[in-house]
């Protein structure tokens, strides 16, 4: 069932920053796959969006954290449509709180859906990308990653994980010209941030050199570029969208 259309996974793609990378991806010639983890109705809205532009998608339900699941779910991608050509690991989760008061369950959710997960997803790919010798695989990180934040110790340590398992992956998998790069996004305009009191978007304003919150399209816009052959020259660098936030 080839779309003759070069093939993207974008995991959480039912909502927020996943479903606007989706619908960029469809707009710059991909047949997108859409994962989701529980929420079927919001990717088949994700689905229908993208088929109204003139795109092409299909979902793919599975959970990130359980490899096995990943593993079978990116093989039926490739026996049944085409060999992933770009991968984007968005899919995430958090569970703020201060360190003392961290649930082991809490912090083994949160390393295995935003770390572990995009360890499972990158390794299944990168089988199929070696095969084709080429692909992109593209990690949406978090500029907490780098910077820290009081309350968010686990998904720090996850966010930051990343960027140093990308830049190894990136290392090895280059000369089968396979690019693995990671996006930190700032504050975005999410359903998260518009939870904030007019106090604390001020308050988070107040660090944002550019004085306004990005944009899901925004984080998409960069994505985009990174799938496409105009960054056929960058591989293990880690790319901040976060208004100058950091530096």
């Amino acid at each position: 069932m080839s779309s003759n259309l070069p093939l993207a996974l974008v995991t959480g793609a039912s909502r927020g920053i996943g479903a606007s990378i989706a619908l960029q991806l469809s707009k710059d010639g991909f047949h997108v796959i859409l994962n989701y983890s529980s929420n079927e109705a919001k990717a088949r809205e994700v689905q229908a969006r993208i088929i109204q532009q003139g795109g092409k998608a299909d979902l793919c339900q599975f959970d990130v954290a359980n490899p096995d699941q990943v593993d079978e779910k990116l093989d039926w991608v490739a026996k049944t449509f085409d060999p992933v050509s770009v991968l984007v690991n968005n899919a995430g989760i958090t569970v703020d709180g201060l360190l003392i008061r961290m649930k082991n369950d809490d912090l083994d959710r949160t390393l295995s859906v935003d770390l572990k997960g995009a360890i499972y997803c990158t390794r299944a790919a990168a089988k199929q990308m070696m095969r084709e010798r080429k692909g992109s695989i593209i990690q949406i990180s978090s500029v907490i990653g780098e910077t820290g934040n009081a309350g968010q110790a686990a998904y720090a340590a996850a966010k930051s994980g990343l960027i140093g398992f990308s830049k190894s992956v990136a290392k090895e998998l280059g000369s089968r010209q396979v690019r693995v790069n990671v996006v930190t996004p700032g504050f975005i305009t999410t359903d998260m941030t518009q939870a904030l009191t007019e106090s604390q978007k001020e308050a988070i304003l107040r660090t944002v050199p550019l004085g306004f919150f990005g944009s899901a399209e925004d984080v998409a816009s960069l994505v985009g570029f990174l799938a496409s052959p105009r960054s056929r020259y960058i591989t293990g660098q880690v790319i901040g969208i976060n208004g100058g936030m950091y530096m």
